[in-house]
């Protein structure tokens, strides 16, 4: 017997939910679960519970285990092993220290922040039912959720959690928040014949229901599978492995190079292989591999990142991955969830619509009479919240009342006056009110043209009567109900375009609703069905491409379900754009996690925030706003950081290949490698609170322009560091010169350190911004005296010889007045390579303006 799988709910249809089946459908779905009205045995029941196993969400976790290791494979940590692998051979246990330090605390980063995201799985576990009632061998018995099987009956009541998916058979109604499923911003009314779902809340009444399917196989579970399949690679982290295997393909080459030259010189040359050749050329390579992985550049990157998340807590975002600071940044696409977002998630009064000698308060009057004060229906909420006067109630007792149910469509209710007259009170959908006024043609022609104006604007209507005997009945008006806009929306959709980033809503509601909406704030009111965008049985790793250009050229969704959701990212990622998705609800948490910037609103559910890479603590978007701005500062000051990092990473590379080739000299020692990352890397952590300007359109990894640019800067400091390396040569060859100032390697050794620490970050001034480095900008404090403080420590260990060979004032004052002449011609280099970029850019605008006919200037 296959499990019945049950569908989603239509979200067009407010007051049936799904469609319903008659008598004989449902006794067909019974016989299709093998059961009856009567419920199962406990032996039949156990049976099914090893067919179909525990109701519960299964999941497949990776160990631990196998995740912290995954932290120590890959091209990047092979290199930082080798180096590690190489410095504990040779017993340099300085060198070992830094660089497995560096390897141990880049695991830990990432290792910790994987966690976080797998707990997506764990908070959809804690939505489902903890207890239900079940009809077992006749006798209604309470057992726990895990037990229930496709073919119980069970009973579900106002106030519980529905504890798998229903085929409803028996009772009067129920109502349903579904809004954590299906986005709906309304609870569903269900009757006899409609199917409900697993996580669902029942609101009111109380009926009797068949189990169609547990566990993974619910509307519920299938969300579940969605949050475990999706999750994408960040960009920057695709970054650092393209960086990281540049550098890695230009060492090796190096390397070959350089061991090619040992062995040409030391054995075909010189014949003098022995064991102290094998240790030499090791030695070298052991400085190659320090010098060209940057071990410390995710390290970094990291450490950058946390600050930039502690800055974006101050503007209410929490950041639950780190990665998602830099897709946030290059965010172009925002799929935005509707209720609760960009509206207040709160029905409110639109101007009623009088009939006859009423006047509008007349029609709120009469439709509060006809709710219960007591209520927390959002309806029954919105007119009460919109009486002018709500002591005016107190005028009136209530008697009988009888609430809302799908058959009659309306509420009634029997009230006593000040006089002591009896009156009777309706309320409830247009068509049920007109049918119960009897309206004549002309009236009734009026009255649908107004509900039908008011369903194209998003709008639900709700007619009111009043009747003096509760037979005949008089129409009294017509209120127009909607989840209105947030107040600051509007002018957030508006920030958001300056930014550069097209806005999509996404909505489980009707698509008329969210075109109101949207037309409101100015978002365009191109919106889809989201079934009609997706053939059914898509399959959402291969979306056809004709579905992926509607989804892009659609300014919004409606009737929008999980996989919809994921879908829509899938497509939006699989044409190239970086997508955040905001949401709040279980049925958010798959295109959450696999966004590239997952959003969870303030007031999501566990679920949503634990899928969600950045989790906003203020209502509305707005906050989200000043967070693509800080996400932005933040990216910026990650690509100069790269930037200075790969010119760097060259100069050490090159400087120490050409030395030997060119001279047999070793420029830098080993520890003098570890001292140059220290120097280099640990000041340059408070990048993070760099002075930068934020773009003003979505930014993204370019790795060809980063490897350019990196490159330019990295030849011209190699220039800058070889050709101080000719200088001292050139000295040494001269005795007059040496006569005069004696100039040895160790010298020589000390002022290239010298050099390479201060040029450096001097570079590091350069990159870090597109103007001159003369204008603002300017670097941070905390950056500029982190870096003072840097090369005042560098100066000193010269002076004094601390791990490297005492270096006389004088030839400090020199390396310094060497830098600070290249720091200038390095800054004219970086403005003529601007100018001709922008300039290239200019000319392909035009170019791309004059094909396409744009003359928009």
């Amino acid at each position: 017997m296959a499990q019945a799988k049950a569908q989603p709910p239509a979200g067009a249809d407010r007051d049936h939910g799904t469609a319903a089946v008659g008598p004989v459908q449902i006794s067909a779905e019974l016989k299709a679960l093998d059961t009856s009205p009567k419920g199962l045995s406990a032996d039949e029941a156990k049976a099914r519970l090893q067919k179909y196993g525990l109701n519960e969400i299964e999941t497949k976790e990776e160990s631990r285990w196998t995740k912290l290791l995954g932290y120590f494979w890959g091209p990047i940590p092979w290199m930082i092993e080798a180096a590690a692998l190489i410095s504990l051979v040779r017993r340099d246990w300085p060198d070992f220290g830094v660089v497995t330090g560096l390897l141990l605390y880049n695991a830990a980063v990432g290792f910790w922040q994987d966690n976080k995201a797998a707990n997506a799985l764990a908070a959809l576990k804690k939505g489902l039912a903890l207890e239900a009632r079940v009809l077992r061998d006749g006798q209604w018995l309470s057992v726990g959720a895990t037990e229930l099987v496709p073919g119980d009956i069970v009973t579900v009541s106002a106030g519980e959690i529905l504890p798998a998916d229903l085929l409803l058979i028996d009772g009067k109604y129920l109502s349903v928040d579904q809004a954590a499923l299906t986005g709906e911003s309304l609870p569903v009314s269900k009757k006899v014949g409609d199917s409900a779902y697993s996580g669902s809340i029942a609101k009111q009444g109380s009926m009797t229901a068949a189990v169609t399917a547990t566990g993974n196989q619910t509307f519920f579970g299938r969300t579940a599978k969605l949050v475990a399949s999706a999750g994408t690679v960040s960009h920057s982290q695709k970054a650092v492995l393209q960086i990281g295997d540049f550098l890695i393909l230009l060492a090796g080459a190096l390397a070959l190079l350089l061991i090619g030259f040992q062995i040409w010189r030391n054995v075909i040359v010189a014949d003098t292989w022995t064991w102290a050749t094998i240790g030499s050329i090791t030695q070298f390579v052991l400085v190659l591999l320090v010098a060209s992985v940057p071990v410390a550049m995710p390290a970094v990157m990291s450490v950058t990142m946390a600050l930039g998340a502690l800055s974006l807590s101050k503007e209410k975002a929490i950041v639950s991955r780190l990665s998602a600071i830099d897709e946030l940044a290059g965010v172009d696409v925002l799929c935005s969830d509707k209720t609760g977002t960009l509206t207040m998630n709160r029905l409110t009064l639109d101007q009623p619509i009088p009939y006859g000698n009423a006047a509008p308060d007349d029609v709120i009057l009469a439709a509060a009479l006809a709710s219960q004060r007591s209520s927390e229906d959002a309806i029954d909420q919105a007119v009460l919240h919109a009486l002018k006067t709500p002591t005016l109630l107190d005028q009136y007792k209530t008697g009988d009342f009888s609430p809302f149910d799908p058959v009659n469509k309306r509420t009634i209710a029997i009230v006593t006056d000040a006089q002591g007259r009896t009156l009777h009170y309706s309320k409830g959908a247009p068509q049920a009110i007109a049918d119960l006024c009897q309206l004549d043609p002309a009236t009734r022609g009026t009255f649908d043209g107004q509900v039908n104006d008011l369903a194209s604007r998003g709008y639900r209507a709700l007619g009111v009567a009043s009747s003096a005997d509760g037979q005949h009945w008089t129409l009294i008006g017509l209120l127009s109900l909607m989840d209105p806009p947030r107040p600051d929306a509007k002018d957030t959709i508006a920030r958001t375009r300056q930014l550069g980033l097209s806005v999509k809503m996404v909505t489980g509601d009707d698509v008329a609703i969210g075109s109101e909406i949207a037309k409101q704030l100015g978002m365009g009111d191109h919106l889809l069905v989201a079934g009609d965008v997706f053939a059914k049985g898509t399959d959402p790793d291969h979306i056809p491409l004709d579905e992926e250009h509607a989804v892009e050229r659609a300014d919004g969704f409606g009737r929008v379900f999980p996989q919809h959701k994921y879908e829509i990212v899938k497509s939006l990622q699989g044409l190239g754009h970086i997508v955040a998705m905001t949401g709040d609800g279980v049925n958010d948490a798959p295109a959450l996690k696999q966004a590239d910037c997952g959003v969870a609103v303030s007031g999501a559910t566990d679920a949503a925030r634990n899928a969600a890479a950045l989790i906003l603590t203020a209502p509305g978007l707005s906050t989200i706003v000043d967070a693509i701005v800080e996400a932005r500062k933040i990216f910026g000051r990650i690509q100069n950081y790269a930037y200075y990092r790969i010119a760097m990473t060259l100069d050490i590379m090159f400087v120490v290949v050409l030395s030997y080739i060119f001279f047999g000299f070793q420029p830098l020692t080993a520890i003098m490698i570890v001292a140059l990352a220290l120097l280099d890397d640990v000041p340059i952590m408070t990048i993070a609170y760099d002075r930068v300007v934020p773009s003003p359109k979505p930014v993204r990894w370019n790795m060809h322009r980063l490897v350019v640019f990196s490159s330019l800067m990295g030849l011209l400091s190699i220039a800058q560091s070889f050709g101080l390396v000719l200088a001292g040569m050139e000295w040494m060859s001269d005795p007059s010169r040496m006569a005069r100032f004696p100039l040895d390697d160790g010298h020589l050794q000390s002022m290239l350190f010298l050099q390479l620490a201060a040029g450096g970050h001097l570079l590091l001034f350069v990159v870090r911004t597109q103007r001159s480095i003369f204008q603002p900008p300017s670097p941070s404090a905390s950056l500029f005296f982190a870096i003072v403080a840097t090369q005042i420590l560098a100066v000193l260990m010269c002076a004094n010889g601390v791990l490297v060979p005492r270096l006389p004032w004088s030839l400090i004052g020199v390396v310094w007045l060497y830098v600070l002449v290249w720091m200038i011609v390095l800054d004219i280099v970086k403005l003529v390579f601007l100018g001709l970029e922008r300039r290239r850019e200019i000319e392909s605008s035009h170019l791309v303006r004059s094909l396409t006919g744009d003359m928009t200037p």
